[in-house]
């Protein structure tokens, strides 16, 4: 039986490969995570926001995000993710999100270290996602 782990998701943070991986809160009326405890490793995050959101994560359906997310209290340090936007909901004024992906387990200022480099060598969208997985 696959155990999971459920979480408190205080905050949210999209790091947009178009804007040199500037980030963009997401302003969360509530949100979990959970570890699947799977054999690859997958977490969901599951965020309950303002529909004034739908045309942002619409045009980021299906593609890879890199992620940081805050968990349990807001004074943890975020933790970084890979995660495809898999699912997106209406609920009522509100909705939904549902990202999948892999928690990167090296340090937060390591990986802002290697993706400053990689934007300053002139990487970005695609090219930059693929560049880093292989470098990482």
């Amino acid at each position: 039986m696959i155990g999971v782990k459920t979480f408190k998701l205080r905050k949210l943070v999209i790091l947009d490969y178009d804007k040199g991986l500037e980030g963009t809160e997401v302003h969360l009326i509530d949100g979990l995570i959970i570890n699947r405890e799977d054999d690859h490793d997958t977490w969901l995050i599951e965020g309950f926001i303002n529909r004034s959101y739908w045309n942002y994560f619409k045009d980021k359906l299906n593609e890879e995000l890199m992620v940081q997310a805050t968990i349990t209290k807001d004074t943890n340090e975020p933790a970084s993710f890979i995660t495809k936007l898999t699912e997106m909901h209406e609920i009522g004024e509100q909705m939904n999100v549902m990202l999948m992906g892999k928690i990167i387990d090296k340090q937060k200022k390591d990986v802002e270290q290697l993706l400053t480099r990689l934007v300053e060598k002139g990487y970005e969208g695609e090219n930059l996602i693929q560049k880093f997985k292989e470098v990482y």
